[in-house]
């Protein structure tokens, strides 16, 4: 049976999110900051003959992410999907979203597919590792890292990072540590999506002119002895396995394929 979650259900939810902490991170963060009945937010389960929960549909907005452990009712959640006129993507790990894509009833989306990966273990840290010099990001520093974003080719211009820093910082949800020589941020890595269990680490990246110096696996070794300490598993997405293989040598570890699925309004079928 598939049906609107409520406050009531929360227990229920947060028992099956919490079996997998990195994979629900969206999921878990976005119930903890506006709950399970808002204009732009709702979510339904399913729920098994025994009436334990077993599958969560999350609506942000017009994105739909799902989690399942096992199989889950796919035609159901799509039917959800496709009575909503302001939908426009799912997303989640591929063996999930492969399931309710086939049921959505609109032309093919054009798809981003990133790998997916978990740190839970400070044993692949480098505990020589000079992390006396990172700096944890306040306000005032954010200018700065901003400004050493904008010389990175692979990252998209934002005209709104600054502002989604701040707020970041302010609301507990993201933080940033970084090295600096001088005035000039030499390298930084950041977490967005911050919950009570996991948090998604983005924007690791070095000067063009101070690579291949170490700085930003000793900003990214601080981070995960930051986060794993307060209990928090740390993901991260990246597009090709020679990225990956920096991450793996800190202890992350591939949990998946994350799909990105976009689908445009003007292109819906009735």
């Amino acid at each position: 049976m598939v049906r609107r979650l409520y406050e009531a259900d929360d227990q229920a939810c947060q028992q099956l999110l919490a079996k997998r902490p990195a994979e629900n991170l969206f999921i878990i963060g976005d119930i903890e900051n506006f709950g399970y009945d808002q204009e732009f937010q709702k979510l339904w389960g399913e729920f098994n003959e025994s009436e334990q929960l077993i599958a969560i549909l999350l609506k942000y907005h017009n994105n739909y992410i799902c989690y399942a452990e096992g199989e889950f009712d796919a035609l159901a959640f799509a039917e959800i999907i496709n009575d909503d006129s302001d939908f426009m993507q799912l997303s989640g790990l591929q063996s999930i979203t492969s399931q309710i894509l086939s049921h959505i009833h609109h032309p093919a989306p054009k798809t981003r597919t990133l790998y997916y990966a978990k740190c839970e273990t400070t044993a692949y840290l480098d505990e020589t590792a000079n992390t006396g010099n990172v700096q944890r990001a306040k306000i005032g520093d954010i200018p700065s890292i901003t400004q050493l974003h904008s010389l990175i080719p692979e990252f998209e211009m934002d005209n709104s990072r600054e502002d989604s820093m701040k707020r970041g910082l302010q609301n507990g949800s993201a933080r940033t540590y970084f090295i600096k020589s001088d005035r000039e941020v030499l390298s930084c890595a950041s977490t967005t999506a911050e919950n009570s269990m996991s948090a998604m680490v983005v924007g690791v990246c070095t000067h063009p002119d101070h690579k291949k110096q170490g700085y930003a696996s000793v900003c990214m070794t601080k981070i995960c002895q930051e986060l794993l300490a307060e209990g928090k598993m740390l993901c991260l997405f990246y597009d090709n396995p020679a990225a990956g293989s920096i991450y793996k040598r800190l202890g992350f570890e591939d949990i998946g394929k994350w799909m990105m699925h976009v689908f445009h309004p003007e292109e819906q079928v009735n």
